[in-house]
């Protein structure tokens, strides 16, 4: 059954006021988050909030807004906005309920000559039915819109031309700093490809996820991050890059801490890689990739399947030369297109 559209915020004002509106419009999702928290992932938080309030302080008065908006400890919505602590989270498993598959094809790869993105967003199945999609504008950013759970965003794109998708990695160096879900909405409100890399590479991040950056003048830079190194990896001469959810660098192999995991997200990132190789790369051969259902159950469309409930939550596709995005709910092979545009 083909799911419903992702609802669409539209929000404006100042960080703390775009987060009291973000806070209203998904008071739900947040409370049942906040909902999962203990005393020892609060106690946790707190150090990192501390960092974050020194290095972004309008980060955490957004998150203060969401908080006042939805009813709920401002500490608490920080400490949801925490992964490298979800060890400490009551009822926490060892299923690994993230993944997330990128490809990205540029000249000469791109049939039309632009730059394509195309990204498959895989959490817990539950998590579905919050996705929402915000479109920010806070005084003295680019406009952003974002698709992600609440106020927490999983990729983003803006009006200056850059795009963010990326993929979660498992490293093995976390530090108390700033939580990489944070960074990401520093991320993309930068309005170049160069300062978008500089946040990336902030050094006083707890980790990094794998971000992959791109921008509207061409530029694309795959940042395969940990919190004390990366390695900054650009498309080859065919034009093309992929990732999914482990390192894949020399240089970052060391930092793997999900060895098991990483073999199973290696058959993810060579079926992507195998989409991209004969070139002649457009949109709907990029939906087609993302639809990809070989080598289940780590395929690049992800359905629940006995013992695990990772599947595929949403899906986009960004035209990033133009500024035009493709999107929708759930599983690429089942879901209703939704468009925007910059």
């Amino acid at each position: 059954m083909t799911p419903p559209t992702i609802p669409v915020i539209r929000v404006e004002g100042t960080h703390r006021e775009a987060g009291r509106q973000v806070g209203e419009a998904t008071a739900e999702a947040v409370r049942d988050r906040v909902g999962l928290l203990g005393d020892a992932a609060l106690q946790a938080a707190e150090p990192y909030r501390r960092v974050t309030a020194e290095e972004l302080p309008w980060v955490v008065d957004e998150l203060d807004g969401v908080a006042e908006a939805a009813g709920v400890d401002p500490l608490a919505v920080f400490a949801c906005s925490v992964e490298e602590i979800y060890d400490l989270y009551p009822g926490a498993t060892a299923e690994v309920g993230t993944g997330c598959s990128d490809m990205v094809a540029c000249p000469p790869a791109s049939r039309d000559g632009k730059l394509w993105v195309g990204h498959n967003n895989d959490l817990s199945a539950e998590e579905e039915r919050d996705v929402v999609a915000v479109e920010w504008r806070v005084a003295g950013d680019p406009v952003v819109f974002t698709i992600g759970i609440g106020p927490w965003l999983s990729v983003g794109f803006n009006s200056a031309g850059l795009a963010l998708t990326g993929n979660e990695v498992s490293p093995n160096d976390n530090r108390v700093g700033i939580p990489r879900l944070l960074q990401v909405r520093d991320i993309v409100r930068r309005p170049t490809l160069d300062d978008a890399v500089a946040s990336a590479l902030h050094p006083r991040r707890a980790s990094s996820y794998n971000n992959v950056l791109s921008h509207r003048d061409g530029g694309v830079v795959n940042v395969e991050g940990s919190a004390t190194d990366a390695e900054l990896v650009r498309p080859g001469a065919d034009g093309t890059l992929a990732h999914t959810n482990h390192y894949v660098t020399e240089r970052m192999k060391a930092y793997e801490a999900d060895a098991g995991y990483a073999a199973r997200s290696e058959v993810r990132y060579r079926r992507a890689l195998s989409w991209l190789a004969p070139g002649g790369i457009t949109p709907d051969l990029m939906r087609a990739a993302l639809s990809d259902h070989e080598n289940g159950p780590d395929s690049l469309c992800r359905h629940p399947q006995a013992g695990s409930q990772t599947k595929t939550i949403f899906w986009c596709i960004a035209n990033v030369t133009d500024g035009k995005l493709l999107y929708g709910r759930g599983n690429p092979c089942d879901s209703t297109e939704q468009r925007y545009e910059f």
